[in-house]
């Protein structure tokens, strides 16, 4: 049970919910940042890796921002292994016992150290996330209701060291925001995620349905699409006269934190199932620390978290080239420097040693006072073989556009080029895309029908999409409509069917197409 008494935590809760309306009027983001990197840059300049760069906690901005070269994972991994095993003052100072995996969305998961001030940092931002749900809504009673959130697993597990002499651990991401969540916040015991690993995924979301009625939840969280599966599940193990309206099982829900992947091909059957939009919450997490949360129904884009302990900086997605990563520093911006509209490579400096990261992630700012972003995309699978550069967020604006006059429901996608030979040399081709679409809709989707109106789309929303168009440096898409189970099958057999995993929405080589194309059945 919960370490409070119910109404203490809803007074709790209240009391802090009003602290937090107050916090977002009164947060100055740019200099809350700026001490952030002041408190950053000190600790750093302590450690092995602050010294090779450098660093100084008395240098000035400028000075870090010309000098700092920006990194990728590589340049730091031989430190984190030695970091593991029981090393200190390497990339943070003192030794790190705890490490967090990346999601692995586009390759094999890596692990990040979660020193004691990255715990603090996840603990105070997982804290602050929730609050902006309850500040927003005036909700704070759903916080002392019973809660059920979709990880893989709530239990560290130690990693296999060559020197058993010191003891680490790691976990996804579920896993660590599991470990920090404030004490009146932690789950009640029988709606916690069943422990066997081995277990497949959609058995263990029957298992959770039939533990935790829905009638019994008040907040849930998750990625979309498994939100979907475990109402599904729900819904399958309810008498008919409990179904009579979709969302007549969730009578005490309160809110849906959702988190991931870009909502909107979800949003329909989500809100038929869980309720008004009012109830859906999205947060911004990743591996590298909590980035943005919901702070406003009406406001398009997540509050950037600058009060949380991390320091942001962002580098212009036009000048972004993954082989000079290091010589582009000088590019990066501050968060005074950003504008709306314009896709930026997200970097990150932690109290987990990460200094000028990049994340990998790319995100738009949709307003700067407050600063609010949204996420954009996956850097490495954003598809550039043709010069195109279109990011994830941009592909689903065009299918969502697409299917929402026809009154089709998306299921999954995933786009990938393909290489058209030509007599001068030159690079062309065309985007192939694989959509399943939900069956049973009055007008019948098919490929030829959806194929010029997501062409029209994409050049509407990617000015460099439409350039290689008009240029002949690109064939108009095409789409592929595929039975349902095909992408299951691909994400069952890929080792992705679980909490932490989704399918790539894009690739820039033809690996995932192509062992699509082995499982496809065509609808058309």
């Amino acid at each position: 049970m919960s370490a409070l008494p119910k109404p203490l935590i809803i007074l709790r809760a209240n009391l802090l919910s009003a602290g937090m309306r107050w916090r977002l009027r009164q947060t100055q983001d740019i200099p809350a940042q700026h001490r952030t990197w002041r408190t950053l840059v000190g600790k750093m300049a302590l450690t092995q890796h602050g010294r090779s760069l450098r660093l100084d906690a008395r240098m000035r901005y400028e000075q870090f921002q010309s000098h700092v070269p920006l990194h990728s994972y590589e340049r730091i991994a031989p430190l984190i292994e030695r970091m593991q095993c029981g090393e200190a003052d390497l990339l943070w100072p003192g030794q790190c016992t705890h490490y967090v995996a990346t999601a692995g969305t586009t390759d094999q998961p890596r692990l990040l150290p979660v020193t004691a001030d990255m715990s603090a940092h996840f603990s105070r931002a997982i804290r602050d996330a929730l609050l902006y749900f309850t500040a927003r809504n005036g909700c704070a009673g759903l916080l002392s209701g019973r809660r059920l959130c979709l990880f893989d697993s709530a239990q560290l597990s130690p990693l296999e060291l060559p020197d058993n002499r010191f003891t680490a651990y790691a976990g996804d991401l579920g896993t660590i925001v599991h470990q920090h969540l404030p004490s009146w916040m932690q789950p009640p015991a029988d709606a916690s995620i069943p422990p066997e690993p081995d277990v497949d995924w959609s058995q263990r979301l029957q298992t959770l349905a039939a533990a935790n009625p829905a009638d019994d939840i008040t907040v849930l969280g998750g990625l979309p699409h498994w939100l979907q599966l475990l109402a599904n599940s729900v819904r399958a193990q309810q008498t008919s006269a409990q179904t009579a309206t979709p969302a007549s099982g969730w009578t005490h829900l309160r809110g849906v934190f959702h988190w991931g992947v870009p909502f909107e091909p979800f949003a329909e059957e989500l809100r038929r199932t869980f309720g008004p939009a009012e109830r859906f919450h999205e947060v911004y997490p990743s591996a590298e620390g909590f980035i943005a949360a919901q702070d406003s129904v009406n406001a398009h884009g997540l509050r950037l978290m600058t009060d949380a302990g991390l320091f942001f900086e962002f580098l212009p997605w036009r000048d972004y080239e993954e082989g000079r990563l290091a010589e582009l520093g000088a590019k990066a911006v501050p968060l005074e420097g950003v504008r709306t509209g314009v896709n930026y490579l997200l970097l990150l400096t932690t109290p987990g040693g990460l200094c000028r990261y990049a994340s990998g992630d790319v995100v738009r700012f949709t307003s700067t006072k407050p600063p609010r972003l949204l996420y954009a995309g996956r850097a490495p699978l954003a598809l550039r073989a043709f010069g195109e550069h279109v990011l994830e967020r941009e592909l689903t604006d065009a299918l969502v556009n697409v299917c929402a006059r026809h009154d089709w429901q998306i299921v999954n996608f995933h786009v990938a080029p393909v290489f058209l030979s030509s007599l001068t040399g030159r690079i062309r081709g065309l985007h192939e895309w694989w959509v399943e679409l939900k069956p049973r809709t009055i007008e019948t989707p098919t490929g030829p029908t959806l194929a010029p109106a997501l062409d029209a789309e994409l050049q509407r929303l990617n000015e460099e999409y439409a350039a290689r168009r008009r240029l002949g440096a690109m064939e108009p898409p095409l789409v592929r409509l595929v039975m349902p189970g095909v992408f299951e099958q691909w994400m069952r057999q890929s080792q992705r069917w679980g909490a932490a995993h989704r399918m790539p929405r894009s690739c820039n080589d033809r690996t995932i197409a192509d062992e699509l194309a082995q499982l496809a059945r065509f609808s058309y």
